[in-house]
């Protein structure tokens, strides 16, 4: 066994346990642990990339994949003709081998090549969803059917959204590899953790001592703002508690 593989092994080993540790946490807490331990400038995504919508922290282990531009031709058919390329292209072209290979807890992080395109859409997502997909994370469009998706509650972070299919626009290339998101190198294994404030990637060498520091300030922040809520006489929350 090499290197590589001993490190999957332990990854997959220690897998629910870094899940379970990053439990309730949120995006500022996790920045908090990386400034704890020295990683101040790396690890957050850039703004530009935002969520579809707003929710509940969503956790998850980075699984990656990367497509490229479509370089063509385009086809010179129509109608029907039309229906059977379509056909060959997404079973030769635009695929998803990752979909297949999804465990539950995982985070998609999907280096796009900044494309307005809609590689992610109401149906896929639903699939994978089904198979442990907690979210989803790219760095260009990536994402329609925006309303469905919204309505199914699939969380999204993305630079924009897109109406166009991936047909003459995006092809497949790899997966499992370093990709790089909003400035940030995200490996498959790292954690992720996105809510509103936007996005944090943890490298899974450093995932448990940011989260023992992350917890730290949380609680810390949960005692400060119960005494606030008693003093204006609130009802105390899940957020305080």
């Amino acid at each position: 066994m090499n290197i590589n593989q001993e490190n999957q092994v332990e990854k997959q080993d220690d897998r629910a346990e870094i899940l379970e540790l990053y439990k309730g946490l949120r995006v500022t807490d996790v920045r908090d642990g990386m400034d704890w331990v020295g990683y101040h400038q790396y690890g957050t995504v850039h703004h530009s990339i935002k969520p579809l919508f707003r929710g509940a922290p969503v956790i998850g282990i980075a699984h990656t994949a990367r497509y490229l531009p479509f370089e063509g031709p385009a086809p010179r058919v129509t109608g029907d003709e039309y229906t059977q390329w379509v056909k060959w292209y997404y079973r030769e072209v635009c695929n998803d081998p990752w979909g297949k290979e999804i465990q539950e807890g995982d985070f998609m992080v999907l280096d796009v090549a900044g494309l307005d395109v809609g590689l992610l859409g109401s149906n896929n997502t639903l699939d994978f969803k089904g198979r442990g997909c907690v979210g989803y994370l790219t760095n260009g469009g990536g994402i329609r059917d925006t309303d469905e998706v919204i309505m199914q509650g699939i969380p999204v972070w993305s630079k924009f959204v897109s109406q166009g299919m991936d047909q003459t626009r995006i092809r497949y290339y790899e997966k499992d590899i370093p990709v790089s998101i909003g400035g940030v190198a995200v490996y498959p294994g790292d954690v992720v953790v996105a809510d509103g404030d936007g996005v944090i990637v943890v490298p899974r060498k450093i995932a448990k001592e940011v989260a023992k520091y992350a917890h730290q300030e949380l609680t810390g922040d949960k005692a400060g703002r119960k005494k606030h809520y008693e003093t204006l006489g609130w009802k105390l929350d899940d957020s305080v508690l």
